[in-house]
């Protein structure tokens, strides 16, 4: 994956109709958290090898396990084919927030630093963008 010069909102207006209101709302409640910080999109080939789409917020230099690093951000938007991800790049405790917080965020698929959920009335977004607060004040 890789940063692209192409409009965030661009991409919103084209995602599927059946998510873009709450991606569109999700987009504005990181936005707001994430003041000041970068807004781009990120294309290419993800984890696992699918074409993805993300809106990243905020920078980050990720170490690599094998040493050096890559450039990445510290929170992400995609819309997926059945449901919404965030991810949130941060840790406390030595443990991923999305792991640590799971049980606040309602009905949501978590994965390492991934939140999935089918519709934004499944989660709390409060508990989200608090998550979100954690991975802004982590970062640069």
């Amino acid at each position: 994956m890789q940063k692209t010069g192409n409009d965030p909102d661009e991409y919103l207006a084209t995602v599927p109709e059946r998510f873009r209101t709450d991606a569109l709302e999700l987009d504005a409640a990181i936005s707001e958290v994430m003041a000041g910080r970068s807004r781009v999109l990120w294309e290419g080939v993800f984890w696992g090898g699918t074409d993805q789409k993300i809106i990243g917020y905020g920078d980050l230099l990720q170490a690599r396990p094998r040493g050096g690093s890559v450039e990445w951000f510290a929170v992400g938007l995609a819309v997926q084919q059945n449901y919404l991800s965030v991810y949130i790049n941060a840790v406390e405790d030595g443990q991923y927030v999305a792991q640590k917080y799971a049980d606040t965020l309602g009905r949501a698929k978590i994965g390492s630093s991934s939140v999935g959920f089918k519709a934004l009335a499944d989660i709390d977004l409060e508990a989200l963008l608090r998550l979100v607060r954690i991975a802004r004040d982590q970062t640069a």
